[in-house]
């Protein structure tokens, strides 16, 4: 499971974040939104439309999980590819481009209207 030394090491490139235990992993925050989510020892990392094609180009793909009722896919976020791993540097290139689709979808997000009493 991803904790704090080992996301500290994995995205010192890329900047400050904070972890958070979830979904049997571990979500990964930066600017208070998540763009990364670890289950099973794999990276996922946020993504949209204009970056899925990266992703599927590295032959990574969406991440799943089985439930009673079959197989569920949550397509927004995608296998990290296991070379970036090794590459700080680019790995803090792909981090940045799942944050950015992360904060476009929190500035897209309808925002809850207050109840007036």
């Amino acid at each position: 499971m991803l904790d704090v030394e080992r996301a500290g090491e994995l995205f010192e490139a890329f900047g400050p974040v904070r972890c958070r235990p979830m979904f049997g992993g571990t979500g990964v925050y930066a600017r208070d939104v998540m763009f990364a989510l670890e289950v099973r020892d794999v990276l996922y990392l946020k993504t949209d439309a204009s970056t899925q094609a990266a992703f599927q180009a590295e032959g990574c793909g969406p991440f799943s999980y089985d439930t009673a009722r079959g197989q569920r896919t949550i397509a927004s976020y995608w296998r990290a590819p296991d070379r970036l791993l090794d590459d700080p540097e680019e790995f803090a290139v792909w981090a940045r481009r799942a944050l950015a689709v992360a904060l476009s979808r929190k500035q897209q997000a309808p925002r809850k209207q207050s109840k007036k009493t």
